[in-house]
């Protein structure tokens, strides 16, 4: 093998895991999303999991974070509260570099 094949799967292997830190990212974010939002509408602990695992799964709905804003928008809209769009995704956005942070870190 040369030098060239072992640098290039190196950059494979790299890559391969960037993307996993990065899925895993947005799967914590989301989740810290969803105990966020459960935590203004009041909801209790057990209902406040269940509720961060919902807007987990509404990730995989389309390519792209809109399927979650768009449910945590429309949960506080039906729970009636008033959350701006800018609030929830300045929390995405936190929550985004929070999450990155602790998968770093092995949390």
């Amino acid at each position: 093998m040369t030098t060239f094949d072992d640098r290039e799967k190196g950059y494979e292997a790299k890559f391969a895991l960037d993307e996993e830190q990065e899925f895993k990212a947005t799967a914590r974010r989301n989740k810290l999303l969803g105990l966020w939002a459960a935590e203004k509408m009041g909801l209790n602990d057990e209902s406040a999991a269940q509720y961060a695992a919902a807007v987990v799964r509404a990730d995989f709905e389309q390519p792209g974070e809109e399927d979650v804003f768009r449910k945590v928008a429309q949960d506080f809209e039906g729970s009636g509260l008033t959350v701006s769009e800018g609030e929830i995704r300045r929390k995405m956005d936190e929550l985004s570099s929070v999450a990155r942070e602790q998968i770093r870190n092995g949390e």
